[in-house]
């Protein structure tokens, strides 16, 4: 049975991202002028041994209205299911990201911690780069030892936004 995933494009204040998901899951959620989107996109096609097509379903148009109140400080939880492809290591990496609180940033050393393999912060690091579906998986609240930002795969400039933007969300909530 041949496959076929949506890809919708999603405008945000920080530019425009495209989801691509079946009918179940969301598989990857990217900003656009991302260098390595293409790279992401041929990797998920190779896994999941699917065509991709332009349209919405239930679940992007789900993501989109979720996305929507994330860029206005008024949802800090997803709900829309994921179905993110990796590694055992890559899939623990990022189930541990999800627990970071919203508004709140950690460090490599610390996720490594989290995971169980505490001298494993450059493979962390590495987990963070492979992550196709930002945002949701928040690989942006990860920063280094000492605080700064790092790199993050979109952005540095959109790295400090998601976290400004979470700090005062979450301040403005409290």
């Amino acid at each position: 049975m041949h496959t076929t995933l949506v890809k919708t494009e999603i405008a945000t204040p920080l530019g425009t991202m495209i989801a691509i998901a079946d009918m179940h899951y969301l598989y990857l959620l990217q900003f656009t002028d991302m260098p390595k989107l293409t790279h992401h996109i041929q990797r998920l096609e190779r896994r999941t041994q699917a065509s991709i097509i332009s349209g919405i379903n239930a679940v992007t148009a789900q993501l989109a209205h979720e996305l929507e109140h994330y860029f206005t400080g008024t949802l800090q939880n997803f709900t829309v299911p994921i179905r993110p492809y990796g590694t055992s290591f890559q899939i623990n990496t990022w189930q541990a990201l999800r627990t970071v609180p919203y508004g709140v940033t950690t460090s490599y050393t610390h996720l490594a911690h989290m995971i169980c393999h505490p001298t494993a912060h450059r493979a962390v690091a590495n987990a963070n780069g492979t992550n196709d579906i930002i945002i949701i998986i928040p690989c942006h609240r990860i920063v280094r030892h000492g605080g700064e930002l790092g790199g993050y795969g979109a952005g540095v400039e959109r790295k400090k936004w998601l976290i400004e933007h979470e700090a005062m969300s979450r301040m403005s909530a409290r």
